[in-house]
């Protein structure tokens, strides 16, 4: 098997009908990566090998366990070791994440750490951002023409945070809430506002991915794919537009339609 960052190439036999090939297929890369936080090891999270700095600080950022960026003092990335170690300035946060419970839903070690009472303590999203509908198809366009990735594996979910007319940068992984958490890592490494950004998004918009936009004060989310009821119903609370189902000139709006004007 030979392996590139984000995928590998083996042998399969491919069957086809009455067809037998032995062939080369592309698939998608999984690693476990490890996350030691002040030098005590913390969560374990499987993810596509790649912007591993940006998804563990995004990872950190969603927990609430950094508000700044003089709260982030180190971040050494070991790749070979599958280890990340952060150096963090030390809250009350870090203690009730440890007793949060753990699921293996989405990865060995990878916590349950959403709950509707998130959504109480959260700021509600108040930016006037506003963007057409020939924006929110284009941006979608875009999303699907940069996944090269997902073209040859069909195995990772993508993300990218945008202006209303151009992509910012753009992260794949095999976890949806990965790829949103490396969005969420980058934008907070590079202290760039976000109250007139928007979240572009290959997969389903649970409540878990509202929440993390909520945190990140992000206004508009554009998925090519569907919502969850709980999803509508925080976004809706939190002041967070949620546009589904953007396919080439289509298009529901769920929540807060008057950021898309008609």
């Amino acid at each position: 098997m030979v392996w590139e960052v984000n995928k590998t190439s083996t042998k399969i036999i491919k069957i086809k009908g009455d067809k037998i090939i032995s062939t080369d297929d592309t698939i998608v890369r999984e690693v476990p990566i490890t996350l030691f936080l002040n030098g005590k090891e913390f969560v374990t999270m499987v993810c596509s090998p790649q912007g591993l700095e940006e998804l563990t600080v995004g990872f950190l950022c969603s927990e609430g366990l950094l508000q700044t960026l003089e709260d982030l003092k180190d971040v050494k990335v070991d790749l070979e070791n599958g280890l990340v170690h952060i150096e963090a300035v030390e809250g009350e946060s870090e203690t009730k994440f440890l007793k949060r419970n753990i699921t293996s839903c989405c990865g060995r070690g990878r916590p349950v750490f959403y709950f509707v009472n998130d959504a109480k303590s959260m700021n509600k999203v108040t930016a006037n951002l506003l963007v057409t509908p020939g924006q929110v198809w284009d941006l979608s366009d875009r999303l699907e023409q940069m996944s090269v990735l997902f073209q040859q594996t069909g195995g990772v979910h993508n993300a990218a945070l945008c202006a209303a007319t151009e992509v910012i940068f753009f992260y794949e992984d095999v976890g949806r809430h990965n790829a949103v958490d490396k969005i969420f890592g980058r934008a907070f490494l590079r202290e760039l506002p976000l109250d007139d950004k928007i979240l572009v998004f290959s997969g389903r918009v649970s409540s878990e991915i509202v929440i993390k936009v909520g945190k990140m004060g992000v206004p508009i989310i554009i998925s090519r794919s569907a919502p969850t009821d709980l999803a509508l119903e925080m976004a809706e609370k939190l002041g967070i537009t949620v546009v589904g189902f953007a396919k080439g000139e289509q298009m529901n709006v769920y929540t807060h339609p008057e950021r898309i004007l008609g």
